[in-house]
């Protein structure tokens, strides 16, 4: 980093303007009275090099703007300011680079490029310093020398020796440029110190540059002080307790780690894990005792065994045996619900014959509030089981399932895991609620992982991250419960037993109300019987005009409406004993939100009554139908599904094909564009189950007939007209009941079906299976009279032979209805319950 001083003797004499060979350097900056290596490699820069060593010339040294830039076109591409550089040696290396050692002589000022090729030549002048001899410089020259003195000794990565030559500088422009040669400062730097021609100014820069470098060093020293002086404490400490373990074993006292550790290793001992777990949680608590006290890995141990020691394994509760009391149980808890309690009172009798059997996997599925969560917990109690629940809506993380693996910091088990350690059973009713509410990102698919969890096959071997061993489930009865099976993964539904649970009909949901939910909710509120009676017909009205659901929750809660207005008024009158008549639910609930039996009050031409089922239950929805002049293409609305869209299209093609046997001019189709809309646009719908009743609207709409108000149906439709089964019929038929629908079409395939059915609502619909639109059309249509004008006209045409008319149909013959009509046997209340 010293400056060698050139000989006087051999500097040329240089011309203030001339033009010279230039080479352009990339992050180098080269200063007068420097000596330096320079690596040439670029084609120009060599031959350069070569045209001022043949004619005996200085070179220009000059750095570019951009060191990216590979060759230099322009002046705009260099600083103004470089360095006039004697050459002293040129070696050509083997790889075709040269190296030159080149002595800067002064600086010099670029006027413009002469020339780019072969190689680069600009014009230059002399730049001298505008240096004069005056105490100011003095004084920074001082402080200068100073700051090199106090920068070498705070450790900067210079010689020694540099802060003597400084103190042996007398000019401050030399001083200056000196500590340019530091391997701290910035090519732009050194490049400004280059262009200032003023000395002083040039030696302020300097200093800045030096009190900021000292500062830096300054912090850096006592950082590693601070460093040092931590290491020192933590050996000193890690000494000590090497001497104190040494002296307690001496005294026969314990170390609070070795203490922690035996304990460990005793409650493993004593626990009923498989010996490849024992053994692993062995090895892990041996580590535990060799780890310091300070290390963060302690404490990651330390979870990771009493992780393992605190799991179920071998645990199981007896299970209750007695069929009976189970039903009793089952039945004290809900109403209905007959298929799920049957297959559980199933497993606990096969149970009891075979002592080795796989726990069913089952799943719930149902519209809210039918009650598929409680009935889990009732399942535990009557078995006998402890109950956990784990909610898996919205879980996107498939460590959610399966844990973190331990190499991550807080990392924990699965929620699996966690509630069987939470039971404190390895047998128990475990709940999945909303497994069709289960997401999937770039975490993972927890989908995915749940199926090791619910296969029989597998579950007996689940390993969790966390644990690294693997654990049985195969004991455990795991219940699944969703509202829908379509956002079900096909591999998953695969795993489990599915069971429907479509909803509660009105006389359940009256009985319903008057053994759960109304004595529930006068606990709740402090009521007693006699201060408040709720009659049975208005429970019956609550349910007709204030709820329309396929389970019981809103129906809780208007009871819970009218249990807190009651316990206000006792509230202030302990007396007071209120009796809640059908014509006073108004006053306690406001006016009514539904009205029983949505149908229209007379029959209309173009709308039929379809049956839908959705994730909240069965529906009615009445499809509309319209046409108008001006073919245009065939119109739907009412946000439908591609399904759905296709099921329409071909409704219309099968009335197309038929439409002279159903007395339809064939040119409408040519001349009027036919609109169908499906009611409640803000609500996706699809499936092809409506085909059948927006077959049925078209006919209506141009044959002019009027469908039957009180008739609702649901089927498939093929283009040849035959009506295929449909899913869902049991629900579809507790909507058509709650709607005040009197008959129902449904697809002969699906008579299986009605065993499912409740029987109260077998005799209070007419439920008519068809195998064909033409039986469809028989029943839902009403033959309207022709006007006299148009019998006229017929008759005339047929005079002309104009009029071919078809052939009578005969009218298919009609299949029985499945039950008849009459009025329902069941003690209901005035108001009724159709």
């Amino acid at each position: 980093m010293e400056p060698r001083t050139p000989n006087p003797d051999v500097t040329p004499d240089i011309d203030p303007i001339q033009v010279l060979p230039l080479v352009a350097l990339r992050d180098t900056v080269i200063f007068p009275e420097m000596i330096v290596p320079l690596q040439v490699g670029r084609e120009r820069s060599v031959k350069a090099l070569d045209r001022a060593v043949r004619a005996s010339q200085p070179v220009a040294l000059v750095t570019q703007r951009n060191s990216e830039t590979e060759e230099v076109g322009s002046i705009d591409e260099l600083y103004p300011i470089g360095t006039l550089a004697k050459i002293a040696q040129v070696i050509r290396l083997q790889d075709g680079t040269v190296r030159a050692i080149v002595q800067g002589q002064r600086r010099i000022r670029v006027l413009d490029l002469v020339q780019t090729e072969p190689h680069l030549e600009a014009r230059v002048e002399t730049a001298e310093d505008e240096e004069t001899k005056t105490l100011e410089v003095e004084a920074l020259m001082a402080s200068v020398q100073a700051q090199i003195e106090q920068y070498v000794t705070a450790g900067a990565s210079v010689p020694p020796e540099v802060a003597v030559a400084a103190r042996n500088i007398s000019e401050g422009g030399l001083l200056a440029d000196m500590v340019a040669y530091s391997p701290d400062m910035s090519t732009e730097l050194r490049q400004q110190l280059l262009e200032t021609m003023n000395v002083p100014e040039r030696l302020r820069l300097v200093s800045q540059f030096l009190a900021k470098q000292i500062e830096v060093l300054e912090l850096k020293g006592r950082i590693q002080s601070e460093v040092r002086s931590e290491m020192d404490k933590t050996q000193r400490e890690y000494i000590l307790r090497e001497q104190m373990k040494a002296i307690q074993k001496e005294l026969g006292e314990d170390d609070p780690a070795i203490a922690e550790a035996t304990e460990l290793r005793e409650r493993v001992e004593k626990s009923a894990m498989p010996d490849e777990v024992k053994e692993k949680a062995l090895k892990e608590v041996d580590r535990l005792s060799r780890i310091p006290s300070a290390s963060p890995e302690q404490g990651v141990v330390r979870t990771y065994v009493d992780t393992l020691v605190s799991l179920p394994w071998g645990t199981y509760t007896d299970d209750a045996l007695d069929l009976d009391d189970a039903e009793r149980v089952l039945n004290e808890d809900h109403y209905g619900l007959e298929k799920p309690k049957e297959r559980i009172v199933e497993y606990m009798a096969v149970r009891k014959l075979a002592e080795k059997i796989r726990s069913p996997i089952l799943l719930f599925v149902g519209p809210p509030g039918v009650g598929k969560t409680s009935l889990g917990k009732s399942i535990a109690r009557a078995m006998g089981r402890k109950f956990v629940r784990i909610s898996l809506g919205g879980i996107h993380d498939e460590a959610e399932i399966r844990g973190h693996r331990r190499t991550y910091i807080g990392a924990l088990p699965g929620r699996v895991i966690q509630s069987i350690k939470t039971a404190g059973s390895s047998n128990p009713v475990f709940m999945l609620d909303e497994i069709d509410k289960v997401g999937m990102d770039f975490r993972g698919d927890p989908s995915s992982a749940l199926l090791e969890v619910l296969d029989p096959e597998q579950n007996n071997t689940f390993q969790d991250n966390y644990l690294e061993v693997p654990f049985d489930l195969s004991k455990v009865l795991f219940i699944a419960t969703a509202n829908m099976l379509d956002t079900i993964p096909a591999a998953l539904r695969d795993r489990m037993e599915v069971i429907q649970l479509p909803g509660y009909t009105q006389l359940e949901k009256l009985r319903i109300a008057q053994r759960y939910l109304v004595p529930k909710q006068l606990e709740n509120h402090g009521l007693t019987a006699e201060q408040l009676d709720l009659q049975e017909a208005a429970l019956v009205r609550m349910i007709q005009a204030f709820t329309k659901e396929a389970g019981v929750r809103n129906m809780e809660r208007e009871i819970a409406n009218v249990a807190r207005k009651v316990a206000r008024r006792v509230a202030r009158d302990a007396t007071t004993k209120v009796v809640v008549q059908p014509d006073e639910l108004e006053e306690y609930l406001g006016p009514a939100r539904f009205e029983y039996g949505e149908l229209d009050a007379e029959d209309q031409i173009g709308m039929a009554t379809g049956l839908v089922v959705s994730d909240a239950g069965g529906d009615i929805v009445q499809i509309e139908t319209t046409k108008m002049d001006g073919k245009d293409d065939f119109i739907l609305t009412g946000q439908l599904g591609d399904v759905m869209k296709e099921s329409a299209r071909a409704a219309l093609s099968y009335v197309r094909s038929r439409s002279r046997e159903l007395s339809i001019d064939p040119s409408v189709f040519e001349k009027q564009t036919i609109h169908i809309h499906v009611p409640a646009g803000a609500t996706p719908k699809d499936g092809p189950s409506a085909g059948v009743t927006m077959a049925t609207a078209v006919a209506s709409l141009l044959g002019g007939k009027p469908v039957r108000r009180d008739l609702a149906m649901t089927g498939e439709i093929t283009l040849r007209g035959r009506v295929l089964p449909i899913g869902g019929l049991k629900s579809k038929l507790l909507a058509a009941h709650l709607a005040g629908v009197k008959t129902v079409l449904i697809p002969s395939r699906n008579e299986k079906d009605l065993v499912d059915v409740p029987d109260d609502i077998r005799q209070q619909l007419r439920i008519v299976p068809v195998e064909t639109m033409d039986q469809v059309l028989a029943e839902a249509l009403i033959a309207a009279p022709r006007p006299a004008g148009r019998l006229k006209a017929e008759r005339a045409a047929r005079q002309q032979n104009v009029v071919r008319r078809p052939a009578r149909r005969q009218r298919p013959e009609r299949k029985p209805p499945i039950a008849a009509t009459p009025e329902p046997k069941v003690d209901q209340p005035q108001a009724g319950m159709a």
